[in-house]
């Protein structure tokens, strides 16, 4: 376009002519003007370094960027109003500045948000399910209570919590059953607590209680106040037991309570000598209802719950029933105290696995006399110096002689009904602070105790009560962590054990006894951790004796030496895998074939050990499928065996490292005997049998 056409005024050369010179002047206006703003800008910049302050690169960019499109766009301004054209055109170049700034501002500040948003996201996806599902959200649970469940290290609900906590907190009755180490206690405590708590409380002295809490045994008991205490600092818990002095009982009540845990007969006591009102309870729990039944607690119980419910009346207390298992025979008495309609929560189910998923089941064959010294090899193995183990026996002179047996290595304290009270307290919280690391206990100590960070279980026989087992394996696998129950069991409780696996839906793993090598080296691992711990200044006072060690011995040896007797292990006794007993090892001959009867694995024997082996070889046993056999020969004709004995393409021996899968009893009984020889020859062989270890096991 012409320039003159472009100005908009006049035509022709002198149109043209006014224009260019209006055009330069404007152009030289334009160029002092800037050379006058860039002056002032440098000085205020330096004035920003004498405080401190550098200059952004967005400032220095605007230099420049200033000057070039005025250049540009004063071509474009007019003779008439040249001069307000060019203002005009100055203010959008700044503004446009600060967009820009403020663009990038607004970028970043995305970018941020993004940024966060993304992070969240990806903490949303790290939450699994259930800790999505059980989020304090999802629930009227207040901050404070919150907080003090984290304090816990609660940080969200679990799955039973979840199904219960709406129907105890709307005012339902329920029965719950969920397997053991699931949480219960804080299934009926949480939903309660936020409840009274969101009430109107009277804080008057001898208030009666709102809640009632049963349980079967004082440690129970205790547990369970504990877990309420934890979590409210509004509300008054009071823990009632047996075994403890009334006076200070009787004085928490003229001051005034809100929760009342307590056992059946002391809580009677109270009542009947009318120093505890119940007629204004509101909400009653039965916790471990089943085992408080069982034990003969039913009519003391029914007795207590007689002041608290009217027969028909529609303000009857809310009817809380917990427990790992439910009979039928539970519901039948529950449901005289509870509502035509009650929430039934059932997370377990009739054909899952009733014992709890975090924990493994073993068993080990053994024998009654052989079980002390069994015992301090496997809590070394499967638990360690440090770990913490419940053994449980079925009598209190059993729980006594093994915590006394010589032969147990590890620092072990008994606990059952005949201990005092006061000293059953100390031996718990000994055993929780780590004191001792072996609690040896009868049934007292197999519900509701929730002592953290059970790593080993055991148990000296199959209970005849499979509810037992379930409750005793319980003590570990606790709260999401993984623990191993071990049943130890004998010959003649075979079927005892068959029994437990049927009815509680597990399937134990048959091992045999810790062998030398796995005790030496779990002992190895422990000294090497105690030697961790010795600080650096106790070394230096045994310098000098670790050096004529040394020099003496060598380095290594000595060193050995020490770890040796660190762990306990100086002297480590190998056992059969098959039955446990002490000094003997067992062995494996595979077969290249099925074998139809022992006496074929007999003969492959005495062919190149000769007929002297009858008086060495014991408890044999076919392997799983027939292609095999193992058993057992004294630990000092093992060298001797293996000198001898060359493999060949039809038979291999070897010792076992671990107990092999086998053959069930019934299907190679009267195989093995029958097929031995003829007359005195099988006799003689059968009774041997018998006598090398498998009677009685």
């Amino acid at each position: 376009m012409p320039e003159a056409t472009r100005c908009g005024s006049g035509s022709g050369a002198e149109s043209g002519s006014d224009c260019s010179m209006d055009t330069e002047a404007a152009l030289e206006s334009g160029r002092r003007r800037h050379k006058k703003e860039k002056k002032e800008k440098k000085s205020k910049r330096r004035d920003k370094f004498q405080r401190g302050k550098a200059p952004t690169d967005e400032s220095e960019e605007s230099d420049e960027a200033v000057y070039a499109p005025k250049v540009k766009k004063s071509k474009t301004v007019s003779k008439q109003n040249g001069h307000a054209r060019e203002e005009s055109l100055e203010k959008p170049k700044l503004s446009s500045l600060s967009s820009k700034s403020s663009r990038k501002s607004r970028q970043s500040s995305s970018s941020e948000t993004s940024s966060d948003s993304e992070s969240e996201s990806e903490q949303e996806q790290e939450l699994t399910g259930e800790q999505k599902e059980g989020a304090f959200s999802n629930f009227s649970i207040s901050k404070e209570t919150v907080q003090l469940l984290q304090a816990r290290g609660v940080t969200y609900l679990f799955p039973v919590q979840v199904k219960t906590f709406n129907p105890v907190y709307s005012g339902k009755d329920v029965i719950a059953q969920a397997r053991t180490g699931t949480g219960k206690t804080f299934s009926f405590a949480i939903p309660l607590i936020e409840k009274l708590q969101g009430e109107s409380q009277e804080r008057r002295r001898g208030r009666p209680p709102k809640v009632l809490v049963l349980c079967p045994t004082r440690e129970l008991a205790n547990q369970v106040a504990k877990d309420f205490k934890d979590i409210t600092r509004k509300l008054t818990v009071a823990c009632f037991y047996g075994g403890t002095p009334y006076n200070g009982q009787i004085d928490l009540l003229r001051s005034g309570i809100d929760i009342l845990v307590g056992t059946p007969g002391r809580i009677k006591d109270h009542v009947q000598n009318s120093k505890l009102e119940l007629s204004s309870v509101k909400h009653v729990v039965l916790d471990e209802v089943d085992h408080m039944l069982d034990m003969g607690f039913a009519e003391q119980v029914e007795e207590i719950l007689g002041f608290a419910y009217k027969k028909g009346s529609e303000n009857n207390p809310q009817t809380l029933l917990f427990s790992a298992t439910c009979p039928r025979w539970v519901y039948d008495v529950a449901k005289k105290y509870m509502r035509d309609e009650y929430e039934q929560i059932d997370l377990i189910g009739k054909k899952t696995q009733r014992t709890a998923t975090t924990v493994e089941h073993l068993a080990i064959q053994c024998r009654s006399s052989q079980r002390a010294g069994v015992l301090g090899d496997i809590i070394q193995v499967y638990s360690g110096s440090r770990g913490r183990t419940i053994v449980f026996c079925e009598t209190k002179k059993e729980a006594n002689e093994l915590a006394m047996n010589a032969s147990l290595k590890q620092d072990a304290q008994s606990l059952h009904g005949d201990i005092p009270q006061q000293q059953r307290e100390v031996t718990l919280k000994g055993f929780r602070t780590g004191v001792f690391e072996v609690l040896i206990a009868t049934n007292v100590a197999a519900r509701g105790l929730d002592i953290p960070e059970v790593d080993l279980v055991i148990q000296c026989s199959p209970p005849k009560d499979v509810d037992s087992y379930i409750h005793r394996s319980g003590r570990t696998g606790r709260a999401g962590r993984t623990g191993i129950c071990i049943c130890l069991f004998q010959r003649r409780e075979e079927d005892l054990l068959k029994q437990v696996e049927h009815k509680a839906g597990i399937t134990f793993k048959r091992v045999g006894v810790p062998s030398a090598t796995d005790v030496i080296k779990a002992s190895s691992n422990d000294a090497k951790k105690l030697l961790e711990g010795v600080p650096a200044s106790a070394v230096d006072y045994f310098r000098k004796s670790a050096e004529e060690l040394i020099e003496e011995k060598g380095a290594v040896a000595a060193l050995a030496a020490a770890l040796a007797h660190i762990s306990g292990a100086a002297y480590i006794q190998q056992r059969s895998l098959l039955n446990s007993t002490a000094g003997f090892v067992t062995m494996v001959l595979k077969c290249s074939i099925e074998m139809h009867s022992m006496g074929y694995a007999w003969r492959g024997l005495k062919e190149q050990l000769g007929e002297e082996v009858d008086d060495k070889v014991s408890a044999m046993r076919f392997l799983k499928g027939k292609m095999g056999v193992c058993f057992d020969i004294p630990v000092d004709e093992l060298s001797n065996i293996q000198e001898q004995w060359k493999d060949t393409r039809r038979w291999q021996l070897s010792v076992a490292k671990e107990l092999p899968e086998l053959e069930e009893y019934p299907q190679e009984a009267g195989r093995g005997f029958s097929k031995f020889g003829n007359g005195r020859q099988g006799n003689f062989k059968r009774n041997s049998w018998f006598k090398s270890g498998n009677r009685g096991l």
